[in-house]
């Protein structure tokens, strides 16, 4: 039986959480705060963690690299209210395999742990392939790829065609590829894209994520241990660049690597040849490198926190890969594909999106780009009935987006929310539309106010429910059917 670990300070979720993991043939074990969490760790040696966000004593990205200290390999899922969306997504840029956001649904958290513990098996297996010998254990990040990816589609708006004019440049080279762009925009599937196109399509390709790794474990991931090399090495072990050789190894997030295992790995880019740690041995090298970063690295070389001479040896070629919300014209393209995705994950046969959903995608800014839209369709492709996406499905932030836009800037919005729509109902023809937009009814302000404050408050106590509807002096039910309503 397959066991889970579930860290959250709110009781109500962990016993319900408990529970329906239980139910599902899953051991748990539950912890409410996140000193003791690690230390259930060594004692419960969980295969998956499920940690809030937020906790009373830590936060999620401490948390994270302290687990991933003790059990890199174990997936960890970060439990998340959707207003930290954009700290959700860089704290997956740390490690954690994928996020959950508020309020949680059953099919998703089982679906989104069974692709967690599926892909570990999968990888282990992929290792065992290549003839590495290991104790049990492997990581999110090493990957043997050799089909097209099934996560990623190029669109037919200017910026995808010039995309992919790049990569049908650079793919049949040897250039070393340094990839630009935001956290969830597709760099490793621009990276897989460039492998597939060139003369090593046949061979390994091993993607690293540079950011995920500890210090004390870069250099072990990436040049492999000799056994007894260190204390812990208790057998050998092959690294990520040994896994690739013939083919093409993939960096990401690559200005998070130690300044030490930077020195190290000019030294390989240069001669083309290493040494496992603790090994006299060197192994000749013959490996193409793509690296991406969401940081310019001629930046970080100013800053002394990247060698510019490696900065140098990796730039042969860039590639910037623009956000989402600067490639208006596939976002429905991306949006459908995802959605066909989620069909087959779920045997739905949801068709498409509604005109609203489809304004409010058109609006939204991705802060989380291609991740933060595929998650997004698969919550609301779970919670549709019908035949198509309504925009009751979607997270208040975006259904409202342009309305929380206009709250914040004081910058009138150019469609007109709910609320005022029904002050517009009832107004006498003579007056304009710009005159009821800038004046808006006494319900809708109080609509919004309530809005802000039960947000506050949760966002204050963590998304604790009781703690919450005790501070604005109503009870946990009526709290309850006024986040439903608010979508929170």
């Amino acid at each position: 039986m397959q066991r889970i670990l579930v860290i959250d300070d709110d009781t109500d979720i962990c016993l319900l959480l408990r529970r329906f993991l239980t139910k599902n043939n899953y051991e748990v074990a539950i912890a409410h705060d996140g000193s003791t969490g690690l230390a259930l760790l060594q004692e419960f040696r969980p295969d998956l963690i499920m940690t809030d966000f937020r906790l009373g004593d830590t936060d999620g990205g401490t948390i994270l690299l302290k687990i991933k200290e003790k059990f890199p390999f174990v997936p960890v899922l970060i439990i998340t209210g959707y207003s930290d969306i954009k700290i959700a997504v860089n704290v997956m840029k740390m490690g954690a395999y994928d996020y959950i956001t508020k309020p949680l649904f059953p099919d998703e958290i089982l679906l989104t742990i069974k692709k967690a513990l599926e892909s570990v098996e999968t990888e282990k297996g992929s290792m065992q392939d290549l003839g590495e010998e290991h104790d049990g254990t492997t990581t999110s990040h090493q990957k043997k790829k050799n089909s097209k990816p099934a996560n990623y589609i190029f669109g037919d708006g200017a910026e995808s065609k010039f995309l992919i004019r790049q990569i049908e440049l650079v793919a049949p080279t040897n250039y070393s590829v340094l990839i630009y762009g935001e956290s969830g925009s597709g760099k490793e599937a621009i990276a897989q894209e460039i492998h597939l196109h060139s003369k090593r399509a046949n061979q390994p390709f091993v993607a690293m994520d540079c950011g995920a790794i500890s210090k004390d474990l870069a250099g072990s991931e990436l040049f492999g241990h000799e056994k007894g090399s260190f204390t812990g090495a208790l057998n050998q072990k092959i690294g990520h660049f040994e896994m690739a050789n013939g083919g093409t190894i993939f960096l990401d997030e690559v200005a998070n690597l130690p300044y030490e295992v930077q020195v190290l790995l000019l030294r390989v880019v240069q001669e083309r040849k290493m040494k496992r740690i603790g090994g006299t041995k060197e192994i000749p090298l013959d490996v193409r490198i793509l690296v991406a970063s969401n940081e310019k690295l001629i930046e970080a070389s100013k800053k002394g926190k990247f060698r510019e001479d490696l900065y140098h040896r990796f730039n042969e070629f860039s590639i910037d890969v623009p956000p989402l919300r600067e490639r208006k014209a596939d976002i429905m393209t991306f949006a459908q594909f995802f959605l066909d995705q989620t069909n087959e994950e779920l045997g739905k046969k949801v068709k498409g999106f509604s005109s609203d959903v489809i304004d409010n995608f058109m609006n939204y800014a991705w802060y989380g780009n291609l991740r933060e839209m595929r998650n997004v369709i698969k919550r609301a492709t779970l919670l549709t009935d019908g035949e198509w996406i309504e925009s009751k499905t979607l997270p208040f932030e975006i259904s409202n987006y342009t309305k929380l836009l206009f709250t914040e800037t004081s910058t009138p919005p150019v469609t007109v929310s709910a609320p005022v729509v029904e002050v517009v109902q009832n107004i006498p023809e003579s007056i304009s539309s710009n005159e009821v937009i800038s004046k808006p009814s006494l319900k809708s302000a109080a609509i919004e106010a309530e809005y802000d404050m039960i947000l506050k408050v949760l966002k204050e106590v963590n998304f604790n429910k009781s703690k919450a509807a005790r501070i604005l002096g109503i009870d946990r039910k009526t709290l309850y059917n006024k986040m439903k309503v608010f979508e929170l």
